[in-house]
């Protein structure tokens, strides 16, 4: 697996921690679901417009 260096505040940094030890698992795991999560949910919004856009021309086409 190939590693990855980021920065990011301490604050945030001791969020994260408190998250992953709440959940039982480690800083690494809950950051990579995070990241899975949001391009998941980057996948669906681009459906949704590219389903909104088709109907607009649709429309404008009809």
């Amino acid at each position: 697996m190939a590693r990855v260096l980021i920065s990011m505040p301490e604050k945030f940094l001791t969020q994260i921690d408190s998250v992953a030890e709440g959940e039982n698992r480690s800083r690494s795991e809950l950051i990579r679901e995070a990241l899975r999560t949001y391009i998941n949910r980057s996948k669906v919004r681009e459906s949704s417009f590219a389903t909104k856009n088709a109907a607009i021309l649709e429309a404008l086409l009809d």
